[in-house]
């Protein structure tokens, strides 16, 4: 089953890496979208792709790169658009 979701993470994930490890794990698995910092400090993502590949990538942001310190993360699951062709750091 293909889904949709969007997601903000807080804490510390600017400046470590977070946008292009997403993208690397987008890849791993599949995984259609993008990745941006937003200028409160967040990092916000779309990922599209099967439900297992998705959550995979959910559970990645849940903890982050080596020193990232995810203290939040915010999952909205939308219905399945199909918009990407690739995943995309913004």
């Amino acid at each position: 089953m293909k889904v949709r979701a969007h997601v903000l993470v807080s804490g510390r994930v600017q400046g470590v890496f977070f946008r292009s490890e997403t993208q690397s794990e987008a890849w791993r698995w599949n995984v259609k979208g993008w990745v941006r910092n937003l200028l409160d400090g967040r990092v916000e993502a779309v990922f599209e792709g099967d439900m297992e590949s998705v959550v995979k990538l959910i559970e990645f942001c849940e903890r982050g790169p080596l020193w990232a310190r995810v203290k939040r993360i915010d999952v909205s699951w939308e219905e399945y658009v199909g918009e990407f062709e690739d995943f995309k750091i913004l």
